[in-house]
């Protein structure tokens, strides 16, 4: 086995667990650190496959900025424990199918993929990634400056619409 594959593999795992902590916590703040966490896991799954910058952009923008604005809103709410919600009838069936189709999905990517005699590239060498570094970098900021700042118009709109959405009157606080 290669070294590569047995840290996948252990990356792999993490994610998942983490993934499922941050479903099954009751806790908002536990469920924001597991965020975090996955988040992580998802950065060294970019930098095993040769993307540096995407990785640096996932730890910096996600991790970094986002999760601060997240933890910034739970604990300004007030809403470290997560009310006892109604479930409707038919949500959990449609939870269990929607999961049952995204598995068949994994499964039929997995064995196309197996079934495959494509092979992957190499990432290139240290010259080619600040080249094309360059160019993404050129992109962003030239044609694809406004999906960019529209992205971050919109979750400031969804932190905004959280706190108005929660927040209580001074009067009924306990």
């Amino acid at each position: 086995m290669d070294l590569t594959l047995i840290l996948f593999i252990i990356l792999a795992v993490t994610a998942i667990a983490t993934a499922l902590g941050l479903l099954i916590s009751r806790n908002a703040v536990y469920a924001a650190l597991f965020l975090v966490m996955n988040f992580a896991c998802v950065a060294i799954f970019y930098l095993l496959l040769g993307a540096p910058f995407i990785a640096m952009a996932q730890v910096t923008v996600y991790a970094g900025a986002i999760m601060v604005l997240f933890l910034f809103v739970i604990m300004l709410l007030g809403a470290e424990k997560l009310p006892k919600g109604d479930v409707l009838p038919v949500q959990r069936p449609l939870a269990i199918g929607a999961a049952v189709i995204l598995l068949a999905e994994a499964v039929i990517l997995l064995v196309q993929r197996f079934q495959s005699t494509a092979m992957l590239q190499a990432p290139g060498t240290v010259e080619n990634s600040m080249d094309s570094l360059r160019e993404m970098s050129g992109l962003l900021f030239t044609e694809y400056l406004l999906p960019f700042e529209v992205t971050s118009i919109l979750l400031l709109v969804a932190m905004v619409g959280a706190i108005v959405l929660t927040k209580q009157e001074k009067g009924t606080r306990g």
